[in-house]
C-alpha cells in the first residue's frame, strides 16, 4: 500500500474540515491499508459510501473502531469534533427516498462538529407540508434541499427562506429522470435566486458547502 495513500493531514488547517474516504470505489484491502494507518498515526476519518456490506467485509479488529451508520452508508474512526453549538443547518427532503443522501450530509455535518436538524417529505407534491415549516427553515442560515426526479422542491425553498441553499439532486425517479440528470438539470436552471448545486446524490458535497459558508 505504501505510495497508494498519503493522508491528507494539513486539510483542516487549510479548509477547516478533515479528510473523507470515499469507500464505495475501494477494494476492501485497500480499505484495510487506509484504516490501518490512520489507526497507527492516531487520525480521525470520515468514511462516506461504506455499505452494510463493505462494512462487514472489514475485519472484526476495525469495524469495532468505526462507528457505522447503515442508513447512510458512512462511518467515523475516531470521535467526531465536538458540537459547536445549536444546528445551523437545515437539511429538507422531498421524499423519503432521498433520506441516504439527506443522512449523509448530516452525518458529514456531525463528524466536524455542526448539528442538523432533517425535515423529511416535504416535497411539492403536497405543498402544504413545505409551508407548514417555512418559518422554521427562515432561522437556518444554511438549508440544504434534498430532492430527485424534477427537484422541484429546491427552487420552491430558495424562494422561501433567505439562508444559503444547496440543491442536492438525487437519482430517485422514473424514466426520463435518468439517474437525477433532470433533477441536475433542474436545480441548475432555478429561476431561484442564488440557489446553488452539488452533483447527483452528493450529500457529502452538500455538507462540505455548507461548512465552508458557515466558517
Amino acid at each position: 500500500m505504501s505510495g497508494a495513500f498519503v493522508h491528507d493531514v494539513g486539510r483542516p488547517a487549510r479548509l477547516g474540515f478533515g479528510e473523507a474516504i470515499f469507500a464505495g470505489a475501494k477494494s476492501p484491502a485497500q480499505l484495510v491499508a487506509i484504516l490501518d494507518e490512520c489507526v497507527a498515526d492516531g487520525h480521525s476519518l470520515l468514511l462516506t459510501r461504506l455499505d452494510a456490506e463493505r462494512f462487514a467485509d472489514l475485519p472484526a479488529r476495525l469495524r469495532e473502531r468505526l462507528d457505522h451508520d447503515a442508513a447512510s452508508a458512512t462511518a467515523f474512526l475516531g470521535a467526531p469534533a465536538p458540537l459547536a453549538g445549536p444546528a445551523r443547518v437545515a437539511i429538507v427532503t422531498a421524499g423519503t427516498s432521498d433520506l441516504a443522501v439527506a443522512q449523509e450530509a448530516a452525518r458529514t455535518l456531525r463528524f466536524h462538529g455542526e448539528a442538523s436538524v432533517v425535515m423529511a417529505d416535504l416535497g411539492v407534491a403536497g405543498l402544504w407540508r413545505i409551508e407548514a415549516r417555512a418559518e422554521e427553515l427562515r432561522q437556518f442560515p444554511v438549508v440544504i434541499v434534498v430532492a430527485g426526479m424534477d427537484a422541484a422542491l429546491i427552487s420552491v425553498v430558495g424562494g422561501l427562506v433567505p439562508g444559503l441553499v444547496i440543491g442536492v439532486p438525487t437519482s430517485i425517479g422514473y424514466g426520463v429522470a435518468a439517474g437525477g440528470r433532470a433533477a441536475l438539470a433542474a436545480a441548475l436552471a432555478s429561476c431561484a435566486p442564488g440557489v446553488v448545486c452539488v452533483n447527483i446524490d452528493n450529500g457529502y458535497g452538500a455538507a462540505c458547502a455548507a461548512l465552508r459558508a458557515l466558517r
